[in-house]
């Protein structure tokens, strides 16, 4: 079998297994509940963060790259917190580790990667990039073109850093001053939770790298929580995550509103499985489901695979990247909050030699024995003997 050289995996990660330097981004703006609970939740884990994100709202720009024209901010920040006539790009009244910046999402990370961290860190190159989460779910392949949440993410994996990117099905974007420590039913606040559900999934991504990077070059990850009920009641405030895909053969609609005179866009996906591992759900679907939520693994590579067939055994990047997966989650007590979270798999990457497919059981501690079989992957990839 004909195989791609692999590139030496950095020694920056080699000796570090927590305490990771991480940068986190949005496109709903620097200072909404979700991004600042979540910067709280990777702080208490010991993480060192930085926050570089929108001075307001910029969603729905995709991975348009677009600077401010103006050395300062023309109007006011969202929600007041920096006024107009500051500088177009910086720091949060109360913490210098939170910066903001005039421009879009893709813009934050670059800005972040060659002015801020080099600049005002104690680090240059993060090891880490969190994008989110969103306030709404980033779903479908559109997001390449649509999601400013997913075009962050893809400027750090095209800078080689790995990146996840995480979505709410809450909706409303909401200031961080606004976050209760408790709701009037007496649970979290839904910020509070989606950002701890967050976290504990990209710890154990972390533990299980074990020094390693937390996801190969050229891939990122897609994870869509569902609505968090904690204003009202506990009815989903702990959902377990659950590996999908996303919908294929999918095509973009427009609608037309007589009654405002306006366009809108939506998706539409038949759920056609053109590669990859086609028993997973659609991410929706477990989406829609009760109380779920839909990890996707992606990649940036636009090469065509049948162009570079000699350098693919299979196109499952599930192989690649085994993670927390509950298969028969109709019967799964436990959630993402679990302190018994584990990552599961054990795939190597090995230059010339053909990696049988393992056998891997679901979430360890949290009473699922569910299996499920993935194909063995040798990607073109920079990449050495990665394993998980």
């Amino acid at each position: 079998m004909r195989v791609c050289s692999i590139l030496a995996a950095s020694a920056a990660f080699a000796s570090r297994v927590h305490g990771l330097n991480i940068l986190i981004t949005n496109d709903d703006g620097f200072g909404t509940a979700n991004i600042r609970e979540l910067y709280k939740q990777m702080i208490a884990l010991e993480h060192n963060c930085y926050i570089v994100a929108p001075v307001s709202d910029q969603s729905s720009m995709g991975g348009h790259t677009l600077f401010t024209s103006s050395p300062s901010l023309t109007t006011d920040s969202e929600w007041g917190i920096v006024k107009a006539g500051a500088p177009s790009a910086g720091t949060d009244p109360y913490d210098n580790h939170i910066w903001y910046y005039n421009g879009t999402p893709a813009a934050q990370v670059l800005v972040a990667l060659d002015y801020i961290l080099p600049t005002f860190a104690n680090f240059d190159t993060p090891d880490l990039v969190l994008s989110g989460p969103n306030f709404g779910w980033t779903l479908g392949p559109f997001l390449y073109t649509i999601s400013g949440t997913i075009g962050a993410t893809i400027a750090a994996i095209e800078r080689g850093i790995p990146a996840i990117a995480f979505s709410s099905g809450n909706t409303i974007p909401t200031p961080y001053f606004w976050v209760n420590t408790t709701t009037k039913v007496g649970l979290q606040d839904p910020a509070t939770i989606t950002a701890r559900l967050a976290s504990s999934l990209v710890q154990a991504l972390i533990v299980k790298a074990n020094g390693a990077p937390v996801l190969p070059k050229g891939y990122g990850m897609t994870v869509n929580l569902p609505y968090i009920t904690s204003y009202a009641s506990d009815k989903c405030t702990n959902p377990p995550f659950v590996l999908s895909r996303m919908a294929q053969n999918a095509s973009m609609k427009v609608s037309y509103s007589s009654k405002t005179g306006l366009f809108g866009l939506s998706a539409e996906g038949n759920g056609l499985c053109l590669d990859g591992d086609c028993s997973l759900p659609i991410e929706k679907d477990v989406l829609n489901s009760h109380c779920m939520s839909a990890v996707t693994p992606f990649s940036v590579e636009y090469i065509s695979t049948s162009y570079h067939g000699e350098c693919f055994n299979t196109t499952d990047v599930t192989a690649l990247v085994p993670i927390v997966v509950q298969t028969n989650v109709s019967t799964t007590p436990g959630g993402g909050l679990s302190a018994n979270i584990t990552i599961v798999g054990n795939v190597s990457v090995t230059p010339s030699v053909s990696v049988p497919p393992p056998a891997i059981t679901a979430i360890t501690g949290m009473g699922v024995q569910a299996q499920w079989s993935a194909s063995a992957l040798m990607l073109c990839l920079g990449v050495a003997a990665f394993v998980l």
